[in-house]
């Protein structure tokens, strides 16, 4: 891989997939619709030439197909909210095949597990995918967009995160916490603080997405990316009170607060069918990774928080 293009470019695992491909001297295409956003990228990159940009709409299939010609390979970054999921998901989804599917390019696809509901055995690839949930079968029939047969040029693989944290992160599930022991505030944790939950690093996860998309024989398939381990919400607080110094309440949000504050937020309305990953948990399985790729990356939970909660103390002083 020479050359690539980031859709979503400026999300929170665009950024980090932008940065893991640089940082191997991977010419980068970053696309999305905010020049400003794109101009803040490529300086937070000091303007490195591998880094340029793009205008498009991820809507549009004809903008993408302008801006990826030269790329060697597409990471599909961008996302829609829950409540706008039922009507733009699918949308997204022909987009971006159709012009993978023009070009003849590979293309890697960033998605959740929500299409696996509740967990009977570790989640590897062959997890039954039985979701109870309307964004559980929104998610399975996006897979089944991506895998579709009709698109007979281009060739896509999909990588699946359990919830993620970093520092660009914007809508995970972790993010309200961190960032409002950061800012010295009284925060809000999203579940169970005694739930074991599993968290990937967001670099780390970046690593993997782009050693999984180098190799040929990678597409066509589901891969998982597994995070650092178990770790409940009580532990995550400790130690981001011993970072931070932040001595102030977390306020634990369960399904019934969350359906009460969906009452005047449209997005959190529809994260209530979805809380029962943040109360039973659910963890993926990184044989697949480990025996065709390599080793995991796994940044302990002490090292990545620390990482994070500090990077976001100094944003909130700038």
């Amino acid at each position: 891989m020479n050359k690539a293009i980031v859709l979503g470019a400026t999300g929170g695992t665009g950024q980090v997939i932008v940065t893991e491909l640089l940082s191997r001297g991977i010419e980068v295409i970053a696309f999305g619709r905010s020049e400003n956003k794109l101009k803040d990228l490529i300086t937070q990159h000091h303007s490195t030439p591998l880094l340029t940009y793009k205008l498009g709409d991820i809507f549009e299939y004809q903008t993408i197909v302008e801006a990826a010609v030269d790329a060697d390979v597409i990471f599909q970054c961008a996302n829609v909210q829950y409540h706008e999921m039922a009507d733009k998901l699918h949308l997204l989804g022909e987009s971006v095949m159709k012009a993978a599917d023009i070009l003849g390019k590979k293309i890697v696809i960033v998605d959740g597990i929500y299409v696996y509901g509740r967990q009977i055995a570790k989640g590897d690839e062959n997890h039954l995918k039985q979701p109870h949930t309307k964004k559980g079968s929104i998610r399975v029939e996006f897979e089944n967009l991506v895998f579709d047969k009709k698109w007979k040029n281009a060739k896509a693989l999909i990588v699946r995160l359990p919830d993620y944290y970093g520092v660009t992160s914007q809508n995970s599930y972790l993010q309200p916490t961190l960032t409002g022991l950061a800012a010295d505030k009284i925060s809000v944790f999203i579940g169970n603080l005694k739930t074991p939950r599993e968290y990937v690093y967001l670099p780390d996860a970046a690593k993997m997405i782009v050693e999984i998309a180098i190799k040929d024989d990678s597409y066509g398939e589901n891969w998982n990316i597994p995070g650092g381990g178990l770790i409940t919400g009580k532990e995550i607080i400790k130690i981001a009170h011993e970072i931070t110094g932040n001595r102030k309440l977390v306020i634990p949000l369960n399904k019934n607060a969350i359906r009460i504050i969906g009452l005047f937020d449209p997005v959190m309305r529809e994260a209530v069918e979805i809380m029962y990953l943040t109360e039973e948990g659910f963890i993926l399985s990184g044989e697949k990774y480990e025996n065709r790729i390599g080793k995991i990356a796994a940044t302990p939970y002490k090292e990545g928080l620390e990482e994070t909660l500090k990077l976001l103390m100094k944003k909130g002083k700038s």
